[in-house]
């Protein structure tokens, strides 16, 4: 053992000779942590929020429109959980910071699904609107939706805290979709995953204070995190973040979510307001599992075995033999009793077996074992049903929304006749469920309430009520076509059918649009106005009508109109400014355009118009500026980097230019414009075969844009490749007869055949 040294000796005797702390002194100490450490936390949250530093945490602002109170949406609420790059928010809403006389609350929680997406002005709390309107003709029906995209439990439990200090009559909980991917989900993409609650609860104290913001900032700013946020990216986002069916991490996520379920309905019930809490439905029966998980340490033979048994079960079902189908799947479950992929395979032959009961359970299983979870699961059902029986008797009314939707299919099974793609409803599905929120309403509201006997409003009266014209339910429509060609719907197997019925759709309602078709939805609009003046949602849909009929001027005014009803909202800007840039209104097109983004500096849509905008006047640094704030927001966006790369040509950047287009053809390598702008610069810089390529390519993208062909027929000319070019000039006068260039071109074309002939 090596002795010590006579220092450390010595170190040894001086500390066993310190005076001992008195007990006095360790309570002086401990007096400062409790008192003055507190102080200064309040003194630095007072100064910060003097300062102006951080964001509101509160759902709800207080402004005033048109000299009266209003609490509307904080559209800064969301960073209490989101990075700014990636933060949603709330639809636009108002709502009279004390309620009138004789009017029914109704708020509705939730997510997307809730919200009404892809188009809430047709989401199924607006039909409900509806149809509690036309049945109480005497009473003032306000639906305040709080539901948005991404969103949780987690979020929704301090929005129902803040809507119960707000005199609701009524609630509607319809939630579960996002308990996995949203925030602390366990396959979340925004931040910590599977975190307990008291943590989750924990974090979101403290980000509620300014204090907690400015730590928050800072230990991203330190991790690096700050300068690398991802932009939103829609559920592609979360194809990295797959998940085994039996995760443990996901008991995490059921324990959190009947934990603030409980909570949420307490602030409900302690509130007086009645609630109505919904089982969650999902598309079972036409929405196959984004993603498979299998069991790894599987021996490599079984691994074998099942991938035959599937490659066999695939080819017996394409061939018509689902019992035959159906009898591989099962062997294969012996290996893989978890694949998603197997699941749903195994229940869609037994449905076209008309073993209902089977099919069902095996579907189920599908949408459980999915190792991309964006739909509510069995476990998430289970637990709204438990908290239905556990406050019965105590204002909770519940509905199995799951159960009564199912049942309008012939299978008894969600799916397509229901919704769009997983979870998001069809304007029949959003009618349906709509017409079920009002039927328990009017219970509550037949008391004291006089209601018209003569039945419920149709789904084409509603739609009347509604403005669904046909253009703007086309605009939904596209909508979705746009969703269903990227990840993860891309790779579902059957996209390309579901995306064919929509076009189908979609090319029936453009069918018939005519002339007499818009003047009856026009007439029908200024109906409905006249009747709903204040419904700012219906002058919305009545905007979006004129400009999809092409109507710019009265587009615009009814924007205007639009903006005076929710002057906060950042899309009453943005539409302006949009709209403002086609008759040439520049000016105010980027005024416009700027305050949408003051107001919503993550609108990646609104950099991208507003560098349109600079460029028309002649802004062009500006432009290229308000193109990369675009970019760094989007930055797969081929078409983003295509405008820089026209903006850098504009400015004489050729070598920069040149780059930006070839990036741009990486990301959207169907894009044929990059490869034909691309040609020109490689032209002007002398780069002739590398250019005729671009051109080649660009013609055989859009083989019906005449100028295409004649630049391709320049460069071949050029390149002394003469019948090539022939064919090109030829092509370009066969799409545009009358263009001189080409005609022009040819002819020196045949002289030049001509002349290398004589050689």
């Amino acid at each position: 053992m090596k002795p010590r040294s006579k220092k450390s000796k010595q170190n040894e005797a001086s500390e066993s000779n310190a005076a001992p702390i008195k007990p006095a002194r360790k309570w002086a100490f401990r007096l400062v942590a409790l008192l003055v450490l507190p102080a200064l936390l309040v003194m630095a949250e007072v100064v910060l929020r003097l300062g102006g530093y951080g964001h509101s945490p509160d759902f709800f602002k207080r402004i005033k429109i048109q000299g009266e109170d209003y609490l509307v949406q904080n559209d800064d609420f969301s960073l209490n959980v989101f990075t700014k790059e990636i933060a949603r928010s709330p639809g636009a809403l108002r709502m009279k910071a004390h309620k009138p006389a004789g009017t029914f609350r109704i708020f509705i929680f939730g997510e997307s699904a809730a919200m009404g997406d892809p188009e809430p002005a047709f989401g199924a709390g607006r039909y409900m609107e509806v149809l509690l309107r036309e049945k109480f003709p005497g009473v003032k029906i306000e639906v305040v939706n709080v539901a948005f995209t991404a969103i949780n439990s987690h979020v929704i439990l301090p929005i129902a805290r803040e809507c119960a200090k707000h005199d609701g009559d009524l609630w509607i909980v319809y939630m579960g979709n996002n308990e996995m991917v949203g925030p602390f989900g366990a396959a979340t993409v925004f931040g910590k995953q599977a975190a307990p609650l008291p943590y989750v609860r924990l974090v979101l104290a403290v980000k509620r204070t300014r204090v907690g913001q400015l730590l928050a900032a800072g230990m991203e700013k330190i991790g690096g995190h700050a300068n690398k946020a991802p932009s939103w990216g829609g559920m592609q986002m979360f194809l990295n973040n797959q998940i085994a069916p039996d995760d443990a991490r996901k008991e995490t996520v059921y324990r959190n979510f009947k934990g603030n379920l409980d909570d949420i309905l307490k602030a409900g019930t302690s509130a007086q307001a009645k609630i109505i809490l919904n089982t969650v439905a999902v598309n079972l029966k036409d929405s196959p599992p984004f993603a498979s998980m299998l069991n790894s340490n599987l021996p490599a033979d079984r691994q074998a075995s099942f991938e035959d048994a599937m490659a066999r079960g695939r080819s017996r079902e394409t061939q018509g033999d689902f019992a035959g189908a159906t009898q591989t799947y099962e062997q294969a479950a012996q290996w893989q009793p978890k694949s998603a992929e197997l699941q749903y395979a195994w229940g869609k032959c037994l449905l076209a077996m008309t073993n209902l009961a089977a099919a069902r359970e095996h579907l189920q299983d599908a949408c459980d074992d999915d190792a991309l979870p964006f739909r509510t699961d069995t476990r998430i059902n289970s637990v709204i049903r438990e908290a239905a029986q556990q406050n019965e008797g105590r204002g909770v009314t519940f509905l199995d929304t799951a159960a009564i939707l199912s049942a309008n299919s012939a299978e008894n099974l969600c799916g397509q006749e229901t919704f769009y793609e997983h979870v998001h409803f069809d304007f029949d599905g959003s009618y349906r469920l709509g017409l079920l929120w009002a039927q328990q309403a009017a219970k509550m509201l037949a008391a004291g309430n006089a209601s018209r006997d003569d039945g419920w409003a149709s789904q084409e009266q509603c739609e009347q009520l509604l403005g669904l014209s046909d253009w703007n339910r086309a605009l939904v429509i596209e909508e979705m076509i746009g969703r269903l060609q990227v990840p993860p719907f891309s790779s579902q197997p059957n996209n390309e059918q579901r995306i064919e019925r929509l076009r189908a759709r979609d090319s029936a309602l453009h069918g018939r649009m005519n002339t007499n078709e818009a003047a009856a939805a026009r007439e029908n609009f200024l109906k409905q106005l006249q009747r709903q003046p204040d419904d700012f949602v219906l002058h919305e849909n009545f905007a979006a009508f004129l400009q999809a009929t092409g109507d710019v001027p009265e587009a615009i005014a009814e924007w205007r109109l639009v903006h005076e009803l929710i002057p906060h909202d950042y899309l009453t800007y943005f539409q302006l400014g949009h709209l403002l840039r086609g008759p040439g209104q520049l000016a105010e097109a980027e005024t416009d355009l700027r305050q949408a983004l003051a107001l919503r500096p993550g609108l990646t849509e609104g950099w991208n118009e507003l560098g349109n905008v600079l460029v028309l006047r002649e802004n062009l640094n500006e432009a290229l500026a308000s193109f990369a704030v675009a970019r760094r927001q989007r930055p797969q966006d081929g078409q983003i980097v295509f405008r820089i790369a026209e903006v850098q040509s504009m400015l004489h950047e050729r070598p920069e230019a040149i780059e930006s287009y070839r990036e741009a053809i990486t990301l959207s390598p169907a894009s044929w414009e990059p490869h034909y702008e691309l040609g020109g610069e490689l032209d002007a810089a002398g780069q002739l075969e590398s250019a005729r390529d671009q051109f080649g390519e660009a013609a055989r993208l859009n083989p019906n844009y005449s100028r295409v062909h004649f630049n391709y027929g320049i460069l071949l000319a050029k390149l002394g490749q003469f019948d090539e070019a022939q064919h090109e000039f030829e092509e370009t006068l066969r799409l545009e007869p009358g263009y001189r260039g080409a005609t022009e071109s040819l002819a020196k074309i045949q002289i030049l055949k001509r002349r290398a002939n004589r050689n």
